[in-house]
C-alpha cells in the first residue's frame, strides 16, 4: 500500500470516527430530552412551549442522525 493510499485510509477512518461521534452525541441529546420530557409529563407540567421545543429538537436530531448514517453508507 502506497503512502497516498495509507493517507486516504487514515482520512477516511477519521471521517468515520467523526461521524460516529456526532451520531452518539445526538442520540445522547435525544435521551436527555426524553428524560426531561417524561419528567415534565409525570409532574403534570403543562409548559407547552418547552414541550414543543423538546419535540422539535428531538426531531431535528433524528434527521441529522439519519443524514450522518447515510454518509457512512457511501
Amino acid at each position: 500500500m502506497s503512502e497516498t493510499e495509507k493517507d486516504k485510509l487514515i482520512d477516511a477512518q477519521k471521517q468515520v470516527i467523526g461521524i460516529l461521534f456526532e451520531v452518539i452525541k445526538r442520540l445522547q441529546a435525544n435521551k436527555d430530552l426524553d428524560e426531561e420530557y417524561f419528567q415534565m409529563i409525570l409532574a403534570g407540567n403543562k409548559n407547552e412551549i418547552r414541550i414543543k421545543e423538546i419535540l422539535d429538537e428531538r426531531t431535528e436530531n433524528a434527521k441529522i442522525v439519519g443524514r450522518l448514517l447515510e454518509q457512512l453508507e457511501t
